[in-house]
């Protein structure tokens, strides 16, 4: 079931995820100070082209500078972020096939607040 429900996911809303993501990436890398944005943008990315069977987890050994910095994108990227996931994900709630659609899409919200620190991991 979650190969299908991936599968649909990739064709009606995580492509276009990823390459918003990934885009956002490069420009925090070629901006060499905000390249570990960069890199959660890439993570991020990769979580939104397959998101069934994966979930995020807290790394409790973070540290203070991943605390910064995600207050940092919460103030610049994180607000807009979590905005477009819950209007992205009113018209996939429409349908019935859409509901675990838009519930993908909210899942998605912690990770593009608080990116930093955090890590995407299979759920087995």
């Amino acid at each position: 079931m979650r190969t299908i429900l991936n599968v649909i996911w990739l064709l009606f809303a995580g492509i276009w995820l990823a390459i918003g993501y990934a885009v956002a990436g490069v420009v925090c890398c070629i901006l060499i100070v905000t390249i570990p944005f960069g890199i959660a943008s890439f993570r991020i990315a990769a979580y939104a082209l397959w998101p069934f069977g994966r979930t995020v987890e807290r790394d409790p050994d973070a540290g203070i500078m991943s605390t910064l910095g995600n207050i940092i994108w919460l103030v610049f990227a994180g607000w807009w972020l979590a905005i477009g996931h819950v209007i992205t994900s009113i018209p996939l709630f429409v349908s019935i096939i859409g509901i675990p659609l838009g519930i993908a899409n909210l899942k998605m919200i912690p990770v593009s607040l608080l990116p930093l620190g955090a890590r995407i991991v299979d759920i087995d």
